[in-house]
Order: C-alpha cells, then sequence, then structure tokens
C-alpha cells in the first residue's frame, strides 16, 4: 500500500472520471429520456443499476449510498416497468452518438486500450464490492468507445465500493456523507468537484430538513461549522476528509497495476476532447 500506488490510484480517478460522467451529462440525454418516457431520476438509476436487474430498490439505494433511499425506489420501479434493458440498450445508443460526434474517427483508436483495461477489470478483488460485481458481469459492447467505458466504469464502480467502506466505518451514513463533503474546505486553494447544496439535493433527493438534520448531527461531533448560508468544515473534519480519501485511494491502488499510469496517460487525450466539448458541468466548448 505504498505512495505510489496511491497517486496512481488517485490519478486514474481524477484523470478519467469525465470519460465515465458523459453517460449523465450530454446533449442527447433529453431525447433519450422522453423516448423511453422516464425522468431523469429513472432513466439515470436504470442507466447505472441495469446490471441490478431484478434486485429490490433498497439493495439499489444502499449501493448508491448518497441517494434518498425513497428517490431511488420510485425511480428504480419506473425503470423496471419501462425495462432495464430498454434503459441500457437506450444509453448505450446515446453515449455512442456522443462519442462519435466528439472523437469522431478517433472511436477506433481506443481499441487497442480494450484488452489493457480488462485485464485491470478482471484482476480486481470484488469481495464487498457489490456494484462493481454487477457491472463486471455485463457483456462487452462492439465499439471501442463503449468497450473502454464499461470497462472504466467497471474500475470507477470498484473505487466507489471502496469509499462506500471508508464513509461506513466514520459513521458517514447517505447524507452526512454529501454534507460533508459539500461543505467547504478550511483551505480554499484544494480543488475539487461538488455539487453545491442545491445540485446535490435536488439530483439526490434530500430535503431541506435531511439537510439541516445532518448539519446538526456533524456539527455535534465536530466535523463542520454553519457559515452563514454554507457550511465549512473544521481542522478535525477536514482531518476526517483528508483520511477518507487516502484510504479510499490506499485500498483502491493496492489492487491495481504498476502499468497503469500509463495506460492512463494514453487515454488522456480522448478524455481530453471530452472535457472540451463543453458538454460537462463547469467546461466550456473549445
Amino acid at each position: 500500500m505504498g505512495t505510489d500506488s496511491t497517486a496512481a490510484a488517485r490519478h486514474a480517478y481524477e484523470s478519467l472520471e469525465p470519460f465515465h460522467v458523459l453517460a449523465y451529462f450530454n446533449p442527447g440525454i433529453g431525447p433519450a429520456q422522453d423516448e423511453l418516457g422516464l425522468d431523469g431520476y429513472a432513466f439515470y438509476t436504470g442507466g447505472r443499476g441495469a446490471p441490478l436487474a431484478g434486485a429490490p430498490g433498497s439493495v439499489v439505494a444502499a449501493m448508491f449510498y448518497n441517494f434518498s433511499p425513497a428517490l431511488v425506489a420510485s425511480a428504480w420501479d419506473a425503470a423496471q416497468t419501462r425495462g432495464l434493458d430498454a434503459v441500457d440498450a437506450r444509453r448505450y445508443e446515446m453515449l455512442d452518438e456522443q462519442f462519435r460526434t466528439i472523437l469522431g474517427d478517433d472511436c477506433e483508436l481506443l481499441a487497442p486500450l480494450i484488452p489493457e483495461f480488462q485485464a485491470v477489470a478482471d484482476a480486481l478483488p470484488f469481495s464487498g464490492r457489490p456494484l462493481a460485481a454487477a457491472w463486471a458481469s455485463t457483456d462487452v459492447p462492439d465499439a471501442p468507445h463503449l468497450a473502454v467505458w464499461r470497462t472504466w466504469t467497471i474500475i470507477r464502480e470498484w473505487r466507489g465500493d471502496n469509499h462506500i467502506a471508508e464513509l461506513v466505518s466514520h459513521g458517514l451514513d447517505g447524507i452526512d456523507a454529501g454534507v460533508f463533503h459539500e461543505s467547504e474546505l478550511p483551505d480554499p486553494s484544494i480543488h475539487r468537484r461538488v455539487l453545491g447544496k442545491k445540485l446535490f439535493q435536488l439530483t439526490r433527493g434530500w430535503s431541506d430538513d435531511d439537510w439541516s438534520e445532518s448539519v446538526e448531527r456533524l456539527s455535534s461531533r465536530g466535523l463542520l461549522e454553519s457559515t452563514g448560508d454554507s457550511t465549512r468544515l473544521t481542522a478535525d473534519g477536514f482531518a476526517l476528509y483528508q483520511e477518507i480519501e487516502d484510504r479510499t485511494d490506499a485500498v483502491s491502488g493496492r489492487s491495481l497495476p504498476d502499468s497503469l499510469p500509463d495506460l492512463v496517460e494514453r487515454t488522456r487525450p480522448f478524455v481530453k476532447k471530452v472535457i472540451d466539448a463543453g458538454v460537462l458541468p463547469g467546461t466550456k466548448k473549445r
């Protein structure tokens, strides 16, 4: 569990995450939802949870973790009623359209990376990582860009399962984890991806009361403090934040191969094109 492997795990996650989240932020989402007759919650839940077909909504909510269980249960029911195979197929169709629009002929250049990403995924330990294990059971799409997206999704959800284990071990449930993460850091120079309170509540289904109760719990633990309309982690809260992130990277890095940094670097030009397309939050078309 050396520092090199820990840093490599963090670098891989930060570098390749935009490639994955194109599934959740792109111009094709609206038409896909309309075609299926689903709202954004059901399309997201059904697409991300498609490998969990047949599972109760409570099980899916447990794996999604920082989403309101009531929201996930309702969205999951709607997606299952429409048909998870249909949601999964339409999501891949949407992604195919978006990747071909953004990458053009470079889509084919991803083909040599497929076996290398698959080798990384195949070597992962899946015990205690239910969402990653479910994704690992899915078929590999024929298109190179979709095959890479699917295999990186396995690795990404595997890291997410590791992160949830760290949150649980530190007594942070779903809403607490969200409030904790969305709070300001004592050091404003540290850059990270956040949604903000309003967007977090909107996308995760938590009420103002849920948020306030979580703030009270975390404040009573000395982890955060209110600063007007927002919250900020205390010194103890920031220390815990760093510990959780470091432990997630350390546990993840322990099972990732030494070849991963090179694979990430060869994938970064494709990720840059996704970022430069300007469809992801916080990006502009270049």
